[in-house]
């Protein structure tokens, strides 16, 4: 296998530091529109770098992308950038004849009318939209294949197959106790990303009903995460695996639900109602002139880069899938879940536990997809593939999975 990894940001870096333990794959080139972010992650690895090459590539420009691919003879790229790049790399991907592998997937637009009632466009609607070419072409699209999306589908999988006869609910549940010295605000992951998925409509699905929406931050609930995190309160965020699971997953309803926090919730609203999330440039003074620049970026500009965030960060993260239906004629109520604590990620990886945890899902999948143990075409989610081999693998990457009887 050779690998195209499109992003060196904290997500790619940390996706090259476990690969580099793992004998699956004959080269990956890391590319990134900074080359001297690409090259850092490489000369990093030290000695495990002989099968890593940095390389230079603008995320947004498709062909640019096909012929990097194809100059290396990369047969899967690896999307390791925030979700305004999935369309063009999806497209370079089938445009080159790779395997395409992302951990979020194209944007939603919310309904113009009803935005907290109805669906406009879809999380995945750009890419589930091709799928039907992917398929004919006998060609693999992995999306939302990180840790959430990604490894809480791959829970739901498992449920479905070993631990219950009828699933009346799916929610994913994510929380954590970290806390970054020093700093009032500093996400741990892209606020780019952060902005996106908390301030858009969340999406709940209903089996009678469809994929709806609801306001953002709407139905709070306290749930008690393991491992010594404990209690947090939880609200419903806009995330992929609503959109993936009932589509290969049996289940009355699905949800998707962010401990984020209060003051976390309320410094978004701020941003929100001074137009700091927009995406769409304004026109600022610059000192050759006028300039347009997008609000967003200046907040993610103006924030710490969460890759570096590590050696200030204490505690773990926790991401999980409460499934709650029933086995054997009785009812039965699950959590599944993977913790990470962000001391054994800094010191075994340099990487904080957010990012490592996104980034070691991705590369399990990869060594399932390198091995035959996962194989596929058209453009499949997580739950389309067998759980069991990927969660043995990923016990075997020294990261074990837990669950919990509720």
């Amino acid at each position: 296998m050779r690998v195209l990894l499109v992003g060196a940001g904290g997500v790619g870096t940390a996706v090259t530091r476990i690969a580099a333990r793992r004998p699956f794959f004959d080269l990956m080139v890391v590319a990134d529109y900074d080359l001297a972010r690409a090259e850092a992650a490489v000369t990093a690895l030290g000695e495990e770098g002989s099968r890593f090459r940095a390389a230079h590539v603008d995320a947004g420009d498709e062909s640019a992308v096909s012929a990097l691919l194809t100059r290396h003879g990369c047969d899967v790229l690896l999307n390791a950038t925030d979700p305004r790049f999935v369309m063009p790399l999806f497209r370079a991907a089938y445009g080159a004849g790779a395997t395409y592998v992302d951990m979020a997937m194209s944007l939603s637009r919310p309904h113009p009318e009803r935005p907290y009632e109805e669906c406009g466009v879809k999380l995945g609607d750009e890419q589930f939209a091709l799928a039907g070419q992917w398929a004919e072409a006998g060609r693999l699209a992995l999306v939302g294949m990180g840790v959430e999306p990604g490894l809480s589908d791959v829970f739901a999988r498992h449920a479905a197959d070993e631990l219950f006869d009828t699933i009346e609910e799916i929610g994913v549940r994510d929380g954590a106790n970290l806390t970054v010295e020093g700093a009032d605000f500093a996400p741990s992951f892209s606020i780019w990303t952060t902005i996106e998925e908390c301030l858009n409509p969340p999406v709940v699905y209903e089996s009678d009903r469809g994929w709806f929406t609801t306001e953002p931050f709407s139905e709070p609930e306290v749930f008690d995460f393991p491992e010594g995190i404990g209690p947090v309160e939880c609200v419903n965020v806009e995330h992929e695996e609503v959109l993936l699971m009932p589509r290969w997953v049996g289940a009355e309803r699905v949800t998707f639900k962010y401990g984020l926090g209060r003051e976390f919730t309320d410094t978004l609203r701020t941003l929100h109602q001074l137009g700091l999330d927009r995406t769409a440039p304004v026109t600022v003074p610059g000192p050759d002139g006028p300039v347009e620049v997008s609000p967003r970026d200046v907040v993610a500009a103006g924030l710490p880069d969460p890759a570096t965030l590590g050696d200030r960060m204490r505690g773990k993260t926790c991401a999980g899938t409460w499934v709650r239906g029933t086995k054997d004629g009785a009812p039965r109520e699950v959590y599944l879940y993977h913790v990470v604590d962000n001391e054994w990620s800094m010191a075994e990886y340099g990487c904080q536990a957010v990012v490592w945890q996104t980034a070691i899902n991705p590369v399990v999948a990869l060594e399932l997809l390198a091995t035959g143990a996962w194989a596929g075409r058209g453009v499949l989610g997580p739950e389309a593939f067998p759980a069991r081999p990927f969660l043995d693998l990923l016990t075997a990457y020294g990261s074990p999975w837990g669950l919990r009887e509720q």
